[in-house]
């Protein structure tokens, strides 16, 4: 009997015992090809010797150190390290424990940069449908996936949601991709109109949805327009790439991709590749200036951050990608992945949508492709996936609720940067294998 209060309490998950690589292995010895790395966080695979290296040695000088105290070498250097291939502008990096964690500390820094600036009426966060920020109250209240959203709802603050970038739904048939992105700008401006453009905080998107949406690619020029907007009416823009960030989608971050600069940027799963629990709040010149200028105080904290043992961690994958040519290789690796998908699920009839950029890419299944009708969410189809998928020795990401919260049914993955073509090969293979054996399912 387990007495673990596991996220499933009507069954106890398999055992691991040890990783190796892209694999992971149960007790009963049964292995594993993890094509999601977990959750889009194994981006170096599992027990890389490097990055074991430089926990051990952190482990032996110092292992914590309380930051209302101490900073600590090793923390210094990773937020050298980020700040340096960060976006332009960004000065400062703010250490926590992981992506929820993240928005909070997003969403109070960019708070406190208006009281700063003696802008304190601005009290709103708009965000979009179908996002997915957290399970923090704070980090739900934007995030905009209703089934997840619902049971808390009376203990949120309220936040607007305006459309995501979900061009396979809802771009119109007479729209090209640029008029789509730009009417979703003009669905933005229009709201922080309606709202009152001094009242507003930031605007708060993933650059690329993920979990709760299928990895959602925006249009082009769509984060351009938005960036526009943010800046005539003085909103914040706040990029949350903590499952879409950090080398996964074949940049270091997403929106160098979008050629756009956010104001504050949250980090984490591919930051530290699962070996701690790290995240981070990457903020522009003008934020931290309002603060030091002001208060001298940013009015938050936790007891882990800058853990010693996380930013070795953190610090070594991200000298492990960047000495590698890791970024080459996702880019390299998510076009063969794009032609694998294509092949296997191109012209399938339960198939609706294959997106993606990177070694991050999202199936749609549909009963329909013609109408794109979803599958009725009592048959929860994305369960049956998973279940064939593990039976079948393959880890993959699959959620229910994609199209609005409740209907919709999609995979996602993301396999760690090191995986070779041949194991990409055995990933779809076994993907379709389990996809097949779940929608033949009564």
């Amino acid at each position: 009997m387990t007495r673990v209060f596991h996220r499933h309490l009507q069954h106890t998950p398999p055992v691991a015992v040890s990783g190796k690589g892209v694999y992971l292995t149960d007790a009963g010895g049964k292995q594993y090809i993890d094509a999601s790395g977990g959750a889009a966080v194994s981006c170096l695979g599992h027990g890389h010797p490097d990055v074991l290296a430089a926990m051990h040695a952190q482990i032996d000088r110092l292992a914590y150190a309380h930051t209302s105290f101490f900073t600590t070498t090793v923390a210094e250097e990773l937020a050298e390290q980020l700040i340096r291939t960060a976006p332009a502008g960004m000065s400062h990096v703010y250490f926590v424990s992981g992506g929820s964690e993240a928005v909070e500390a997003a969403m109070k820094m960019a708070r406190q940069y208006f009281v700063e600036t003696g802008q304190p009426q601005r009290t709103h966060f708009i965000a979009r449908r179908q996002s997915y920020h957290g399970n923090t109250l704070g980090a739900l209240a934007v995030g905009g996936n209703e089934w997840r959203r619902a049971p808390f709802a009376p203990i949120l603050i309220p936040v607007t949601h305006v459309a995501p970038c979900y061009p396979y739904r809802e771009q119109l048939g007479n729209e090209t991709p640029v008029q789509y992105g730009q009417r979703l700008a003009r669905e933005l401006e229009e709201e922080i109109q309606r709202l009152g453009a001094d009242r507003v905080i930031a605007f708060v998107a993933e650059t690329i949805g993920g979990a709760t949406a299928g990895v959602l690619v925006p249009v082009p020029g769509y984060f351009k327009a938005v960036r526009e907007v943010c800046d005539r009416h003085g909103v914040l823009l706040i990029l949350d790439e903590v499952m879409c960030g950090m080398g996964r989608s074949g940049t270091l971050h997403a929106c160098d991709f979008e050629g756009v600069v956010p104001d504050i940027m949250t980090i984490a799963k591919g930051l530290g590749g699962g070996y701690q629990p790290i995240g981070a709040v990457l903020a522009q010149k003008k934020i931290v200036e309002a603060m030091s200028s002001g208060s001298g105080f940013f009015q938050h904290g936790h007891t882990y951050l800058g853990h010693a043992v996380a930013c070795a961690a953190a610090l070594a994958v991200q000298r492990v990608i960047e000495r590698d040519g890791l970024l080459a290789c996702v880019r390299n690796s998510g076009a063969r992945l794009e032609g694998l998908l294509l092949d296997a699920f191109g012209a399938h009839a339960q198939i609706g949508d294959i997106r993606g950029r990177g070694l991050f890419w999202g199936i749609e299944l549909v009963q329909d492709r013609t109408s794109k009708q979803p599958f009725d969410p009592a048959r929860k189809l994305h369960a049956l996936i998973k279940k064939e998928a593990m039976a079948r020795g393959l880890m993959v990401y699959p959620m229910g609720g994609t199209v609005d919260g409740r209907y919709g049914d999609h995979v996602l993955l993301a396999p760690p940067f090191i995986t070779s073509d041949s194991e990409l090969a055995q990933i779809v293979e076994r993907l379709d294998a389990a996809i097949r054996a779940a929608l033949s399912s009564p």
